[in-house]
């Protein structure tokens, strides 16, 4: 059963951040939330959108990539969808936080919408998308993808992640859509290319 919370609006925002706080395990995925919700924001402008649903897709759309809340099973995470997952859990944690129930459908849309290879069809969601292909670029990226070597199944060598970032740094520009975002593009891209161009001329060759 759900228990509706009764409190200001503002409350929810305090409520879901203890949540993700509490469930973003391993801890370092933690701070992609805040930085995420800061840089989507960001690259809106001047323009309006909904700050409670995209505030609510920020902090809720990873949480099936969570330790605790993906499956442990090697064979069930190969074919896990954590976005559904998230658009499965999310409606009752937001009701229970005292969100608004009217708006948490268009919070579903944007978390549904959020990964490059999706449309949004909100600028909620274009806000959100954008934001968090420039995540996967610079030294943020660099950061959040290396950290994955040894402890995820899809990295088990630092090769693995090298791929990544090549793969990302070269097609991810190219996905996104607001002007906004392309204007933060290009020092984040440099970084990345400098990075990979380093670790292949100190690897003289060596498989990583």
């Amino acid at each position: 059963m759900i228990i509706l919370i009764p409190m200001d609006l503002s409350a929810y925002r305090r409520l879901l951040r203890e949540y993700i706080r509490e469930h973003a395990q391993p801890p370092d995925k933690f701070s992609h939330q805040p930085r995420l919700y800061a840089l989507a924001r960001s690259l809106a402008e001047s323009k309006p959108y909904d700050d409670d649903v995209l505030y609510a897709a920020a902090w809720l759309h990873d949480l099936g990539v969570f330790t605790g809340h993906r499956p442990e099973n090697l064979a069930e995470l190969a074919r896990w969808d954590n976005v559904a997952y998230a658009i499965r859990e999310a409606p009752g944690l937001l009701q229970r936080f005292g969100f608004p129930t009217e708006k948490i459908a268009s919070v579903l849309e944007v978390i549904r919408t959020h990964q490059p290879a999706a449309e949004p069809t909100s600028f909620e969601g274009e806000l959100l998308r954008d934001a968090d292909i420039l995540e996967q670029l610079g030294a943020v990226g660099l950061l959040r993808t290396v950290s994955k070597v040894g402890r995820d199944t899809r990295y088990p060598r630092f090769s693995d992640v090298l791929a990544v970032l090549r793969t990302n740094v070269e097609t991810l520009p190219k996905k996104l859509r607001l002007e906004s975002a392309r204007a933060q593009l290009e020092p984040r891209v440099a970084i990345l290319r400098s990075f990979l161009d380093a670790a292949e001329r100190e690897a003289g060759g060596i498989p990583w």
